[in-house]
């Protein structure tokens, strides 16, 4: 059985978009995400996303999206594919996902996403125990005190003088499965580069180092907004690219902007891979 693919890129940080509304996918699991993100035996990627029919049809939805790391594993959000699917699909739309309903829009070079409200609280990081999320009274080597948030997925944000200097290939693996995360977390190091401006490495959950991570850049550039280094709207810079976050704290939304690319079509054979 052909499936069709289509391969896209949100500064970087790669994507295989499969369509299950006009592609029949027998048994999606991580299993065959992992699979085909393999870039020496499959198509390769950072992230697999599938989109779907909405849940209920009766909730204003327009569909699903699913998000796959490389390392098989579902998480809830995904700023980049965000964008992506927001370019693809071609309009405006409210999309359901595991980390809550987002809103996208396409606009000239890209996206815009509106990300949904951080959370902070203990619970809804989640922490294996209380804290302040804040100022967490915890540190692995040189990161000490992160803020952590949840925007959509865990995130913890360490504010640096050099965050190029910072050895995250080890320290990043280290963070992500520390007992503290039980649903594991995201790694950000940031550091300012003037009012608006900060910028940001990120060790990604399930996918490593990452050129982009653009839940990453929101909620660095919140945390960066809490502590008052910085005003919004926040340009943040990673090694793919520039995205620019805009939060004007409270209860508000976090939108994010910032380009998105399709690199090429394809398809494949569904029983090369499950």
């Amino acid at each position: 059985m052909r499936v069709s693919f289509t391969k896209m890129h949100g500064l970087g940080n790669d994507f295989i978009v499969l369509d299950a509304r006009t592609n029949e996918l027998p048994g999606m699991t991580g299993a065959v995400a992992r699979a085909l993100a393999d870039r020496r035996e499959g198509i390769g990627c950072d992230q697999l996303i599938v989109i779907e029919a909405a849940t209920d049809p009766a909730v204003d939805i327009d569909f699903r999206m699913r998000i796959f790391n490389c390392d098989g594993g579902e998480v809830e959000a995904c700023g980049n594919a965000s964008r992506a699917v927001a370019l693809l699909h071609g309009a405006p739309a409210r999309v359901e996902t595991a980390g809550g309903v987002i809103t996208l829009e396409p606009v000239a070079g890209g996206a815009s996403v509106d990300m949904g409200e951080p959370h902070f609280a203990w619970e809804a990081i989640p922490l294996a125990m209380p804290m302040d999320t804040a100022a967490m009274p915890v540190g692995w080597g040189e990161l000490e005190n992160p803020m952590a948030v949840n925007v959509g997925n865990p995130h913890v944000v360490f504010l640096v003088e050099d965050a190029d200097a910072v050895d995250l290939e080890t320290l990043g693996p280290e963070i992500e499965r520390d007992p503290l995360f039980p649903e594991r977390v995201n790694v950000n190091v940031a550091s300012l580069a003037g009012q608006d401006r900060l910028i940001l490495r990120v060790w990604e959950r399930g996918a490593g180092l990452t050129r982009a991570c653009g839940t990453g850049a929101c909620a660095s550039a919140v945390a960066a907004i809490l502590r008052r280094t910085v005003q919004s709207p926040v340009t943040v810079a990673l090694p793919g690219g520039e995205l620019v976050i805009e939060w004007a704290g409270g209860g508000h939304s976090i939108r994010m902007t910032g380009p998105a690319s399709e690199a090429f079509r394809g398809s494949f054979d569904w029983g090369d891979y499950a």
